[in-house]
């Protein structure tokens, strides 16, 4: 038989689709027509009436109804509630969070980023972001050490880098960490001057208030590291501002004319030294060389003696010699005096006796025995009466 042909009983009237043939023409059955006989048919069976609504009401009588009416009700319930808790049990963690699973309210697992599967209704999960660097702002009056009242604002950046922590041993670590970091502020600028405070000492104070907020929050055991602590702004009350910006700019005067004061040293005291340096250097220089002259002298005389020693004629006589070359090197002429209380004087030409080379290159000794021999010549032929 073929897939189209009816069957026997139905091979007459009734098609495959159930349709009677009442003269109508051949064709699928009208879909808005299935859709309704399946939408009653899913109704009676959620009412209980699976053999229709006549026949369920007579054999239930005048309360036969409610309850295949309440039995759906509930069947509705639990596939509504199915629903959702499946809907309910899948999750996303980004790249920046961590997921703290509890169950049963007991800590169960840590879950990392992507998809994720929980139990509905047994499971809770705590989202908690790990990179996300948070800020806490805070500004108030403080104590100094001297006595003296402050107006101090700062800023902490913190990061939740233990999630578990975070989320399950304080019941508000951000609550934690702002008593936390009121109490370390207060601590620092107690422990500080006032001067220090409004000027020099704002890096100072703002290291000692991280360090010592990072050790209450470990104590705390909150999760939290933190990252950075600013101190934005530190000034005196606004009833005592003006005197003391008029303190601080007569603190300021003051270190520029010390720095000032500190440049021109470091300009004149580097000249000084300097100057100090090449004075002793020069004094070094000619004690050498005054040394070495007088040495060399030393020296000298001392071969001058040994040689007079073994000679002492010919030494003396060159000695006299070595000495006139010496007087009448540069000299063109000499003017003598033959005797004393004499007025007669001696003029002696050097330069034409030795030739006119006398100044130009000096007397050798063969010049100078002429000259003597000349004047001795001189002084015999005319000699001087008393």
């Amino acid at each position: 038989m073929a897939w189209n042909e009816p069957p026997d009983n139905q091979r007459n009237d009734q098609d495959p689709w159930g349709r009677r043939q009442n003269g109508k023409q051949d064709g699928p059955p009208d879909l808005d027509q299935l859709i309704g006989d399946w939408t009653k048919k899913i109704n009676q069976w959620l009412s209980g009436n699976k053999r229709g609504g006549n026949q369920g009401g007579n054999q239930g009588g005048s309360g036969g109804g409610q309850p295949g009416s309440a039995k759906g009700l509930w069947l509705a319930a639990v596939v509504v509630l199915l629903g959702a808790g499946l809907y309910n049990a899948f999750y996303t963690l980004d790249e920046q969070e961590r997921g703290v699973v509890l169950r049963f309210g007991n800590f169960y697992k840590m879950e990392m980023p992507g998809l994720r599967f929980k139990l509905p209704l047994i499971d809770q999960v705590e989202k908690v972001n790990v990179t996300n660097l948070r800020s806490y702002a805070y500004q108030g009056l403080m104590l100094t050490e001297d006595d003296n009242i402050v107006d101090v604002s700062m800023t902490v950046q913190y990061l939740a880098s233990d999630a578990r922590a975070f989320a399950l041993n304080v019941r508000s670590p951000e609550r934690s960490l702002e008593d936390a970091a009121n109490a370390a502020l207060r601590h620092e600028v107690g422990s500080l001057a006032m001067d220090q405070v409004l000027t020099a000492g704002r890096t100072a104070l703002a290291d000692g208030v991280r360090q010592r907020l990072q050790s209450y929050i470990d104590e705390y055991g909150s999760g939290i590291t933190i990252s950075a602590v600013n101190i934005r702004e530190a000034q005196a009350p606004n009833p005592v501002r003006d005197a003391f910006d008029d303190v601080i700019r007569a603190r300021e005067d003051e270190q520029r004319v010390i720095n000032q004061a500190q440049a021109y040293a470091n300009q004149v005291i580097p000249e000084a030294r300097g100057a100090a340096q090449r004075q002793l250097e020069e004094a070094a220089a000619y004690r050498a060389q005054l040394v070495s002259t007088a040495e060399g002298d030393a020296a000298r005389f001392l071969s001058l003696y040994n040689e007079y020693a073994q000679a002492p004629e010919v030494t003396r006589e060159r000695l006299y010699l070595e000495t006139l070359s010496a007087i009448y090197g540069d000299a063109n002429k000499v003017l003598l005096d033959v005797r004393e209380g004499s007025n007669n004087m001696m003029y002696l030409p050097l330069d034409r006796i030795a030739g006119g080379n006398a100044g130009a290159a000096g007397l050798t000794d063969t010049d100078l025995r002429r000259i003597t021999d000349e004047l001795e010549r001189r002084i015999r032929q005319n000699p001087t009466r008393n």
